[in-house]
């Protein structure tokens, strides 16, 4: 019962809440960012969207993990960034606008290409006959309740009510800091006994994805020609993922309702969160000069 209330009411819950106040910090000119800066906004979706997947792909074809695991961070992989790396690009100095856009615009589209990802994911590394399949429908709609409802409706809050927007932009990001650190470690503690062996099985392959995304990313945007404030932000956001989504798919019970496949992305934001301080000091060092 405890579990079927975490996973059905809390996970969903914090997540909306945590989407809600991202929600709080965009407006409409953040969209706007795709025509005045193409380059940027498409380099860093192509890393995002394209490039992530396709190193997790290759990473879980040549490295000997479990099957869920190995799905696990496929649908990590496969997850919008998330609202943590605006906070990393500002910590940074990083171009915050971009990344802000990114987030937001990147949150729309994974809406469509999750399930068809994560269901791929399983086909390849569980096997025929071996899973529930994520079904697509279900899926869109569940996701486009829980993220991007609550995302136009802190952009409606923000356009109606400004002055509200900003006094409330502060509690909810200490509310979602706190609902992040729970919802990860509930997904870890869950199986407590077997935490050891999950970091051992775990660690280093969402540790290789993490930091082959922040790095492929940044030299893919600067061979581009984009400046380091941009190629910093395109960076943080594509090693910065929405583990809060990955692990709500995997736990409902109208999803995937497979608790061990939400391992890998509990993990992965643990790591993040540890090579994110990291890059973020060296980055603000480098946009400082």
């Amino acid at each position: 019962m405890q579990g079927n209330l975490l996973t059905e009411v809390f996970l969903p819950l914090a997540l909306t809440i945590i989407m809600l106040g991202m929600g709080l910090s965009l407006t409409i000119k953040d969209f706007k960012a795709i025509s005045i800066e193409p380059k940027a906004v498409l380099t860093g979706l192509f890393c995002q969207l394209i490039l992530l997947p396709l190193v997790a792909f290759g990473l879980m074809y040549f490295w000997d993990l479990k099957p869920e695991f190995a799905v696990g961070v496929i649908l990590l992989s496969a997850c919008p960034g998330g609202p943590t790396s605006n906070l990393y690009s500002y910590l940074g100095r990083c171009d915050v606008a971009l990344s802000v856009s990114l987030t937001a615009i990147s949150s729309f589209i994974t809406i469509f290409s999750i399930p068809f990802l994560v269901n791929y994911g399983m086909e390849v590394f569980m096997g025929e006959g071996q899973y529930i399949a994520l079904p697509v429908v279900k899926t869109i709609i569940q996701i486009l309740i829980i993220t991007i409802v609550p995302i136009i409706i802190g952009m409606s809050l923000r356009n109606w009510k400004p002055n509200f927007a900003r006094q409330a932009q502060k509690p909810f990001q200490i509310a979602s800091g706190i609902f992040i650190a729970i919802i990860v470690l509930g997904a870890i503690l869950k199986d407590r006994e077997n935490v050891i062996p999950f970091f051992q099985e775990t660690g280093l392959p969402t540790l290789t994805l993490n930091v082959l995304a922040i790095i492929l990313s940044l030299l893919i945007a600067r061979l581009v020609g984009l400046n380091f404030r941009q190629s910093s932000a395109i960076s943080i956001e594509s090693g910065i993922q929405n583990g809060t989504l990955g692990i709500t798919i995997a736990s409902s019970s109208t999803l995937l309702n497979n608790p061990t496949i939400a391992i890998a992305p509990a993990i992965y934001s643990i790591i993040m969160f540890i090579t994110g301080s990291i890059i973020c000091y060296l980055y603000r060092m480098k946009n400082d000069v």
